[in-house]
């Protein structure tokens, strides 16, 4: 624990024993922690030297040592410590700042090998403190969900997720249980017929895209720094969220619909869900087990109940009434 104040194990353990016994003989530390006593002997010494141990004056023929009360002797050296921090704090933050506005950096940064790209991607994630915005498209070839580890750890200090899906990413093996599982966690997640470009966005600092836009699978990335484009890319970003449709758990059919006067069975639920995150009939249909022509005839009942005209509308009163 006392590592980081430049103490070793062993000055550790030996001072640790000698507050604790408040003073003691060279012998009796040696007993307590297991050790030679030439080596606590030197322990000693070393410690005295930096002001973290007082020899006393010998009592016969047996020396004694005090510990120094821990506050006043490792206090310097934490605050000390604590300085140097700050100012490496300080440094970074400068050269972050010359590295954005240099010659070399500027507002957009190009980085292009694979590896660069995934340690890039990982440490804009480490560096949100507030939030991350996402788009994410189907086909993810350079990081995909599962070996997104940075994400599972910034939910867990706090940082809200929200993510804009295009709808035919859940019809990949897997996608649509990762999506409820990142609801189950926190996030938000919303659905989207068309998502042009993957993107993710810390806080309003920094911005990650591909170089190339549709499917091309190159690593190729730009980093978009604190600037014009990057207010534009948060704004593109809030415009599309409000449009999209939000992601429901109900789409998992494990729960059971509120039960209200106006409220739709569970399956009802689970299909609508479904049908409103972008999924076609004939998907709905094989995930629960009936024809296409069910989900049809189903949804146009619900439509009626609903009083729309169109499944646009349908997704409307079913917000609304909290049908998905």
């Amino acid at each position: 624990m006392l590592a980081a104040l430049g103490l070793g194990p062993a000055e550790e353990e030996v001072y640790r024993l000698l507050v604790a016994r408040g003073r003691a003989a060279v012998h009796e530390l040696a007993a307590d922690g297991g050790r030679p006593e030439s080596e606590v002997r030197e322990v000693l010494t070393d410690l005295a030297g930096r002001g973290l141990v007082v020899r006393l004056a010998s009592e016969g023929a047996v020396t004694r040592y005090l510990a120094a009360p821990p506050a006043v002797a490792l206090g310097g050296e934490l605050r000390r410590r604590r300085d140097e921090l700050s100012a490496a704090e300080h440094a970074v933050l400068t050269l972050a700042e010359q590295h954005r506005t240099g010659a070399e950096g500027g507002a957009v940064e190009v980085i292009s090998d694979i590896d660069a790209v995934r340690h890039r991607f990982r440490q804009l994630q480490e560096s949100a403190r507030q939030q991350v915005r996402a788009m994410m498209v189907p086909e993810q070839t350079v990081v995909s969900r599962s070996d997104n580890v940075a994400e599972g750890a910034g939910v867990r200090r706090g940082v809200l997720y929200r993510t804009i899906l295009h709808r035919e990413a859940l019809t990949e093996p897997g996608a649509l249980a990762q999506a409820l599982g990142a609801l189950e966690a926190g996030q938000q997640v919303r659905v989207a017929d068309a998502v042009p470009v993957k993107l993710m966005i810390a806080d309003h600092e920094l911005a990650m895209l591909p170089l190339f836009s549709g499917r091309n699978t190159a690593a190729a990335s730009v980093l978009v720094h604190v600037g014009g484009l990057l207010d534009a890319l948060v704004a593109y970003f809030e415009l599309a969220w409000e449009q999209a449709y939000p992601l429901s758990p109900h789409t998992a059919g494990d729960g059971v619909a509120e039960q209200r006067a106006d409220a739709i069975d569970a399956f009802d639920a689970r299909m609508l869900a479904l049908v409103l995150a972008g999924l076609t009939d004939q998907a709905v249909g094989a995930r629960l087990g009936v024809s296409r022509r069910t989900v049809q005839r189903r949804i146009g009942e619900l439509m009626t109940r609903a009083g729309a005209e169109s499944r646009i509308q349908l997704g409307w009163h079913a917000a609304r009434r909290g049908w998905a």
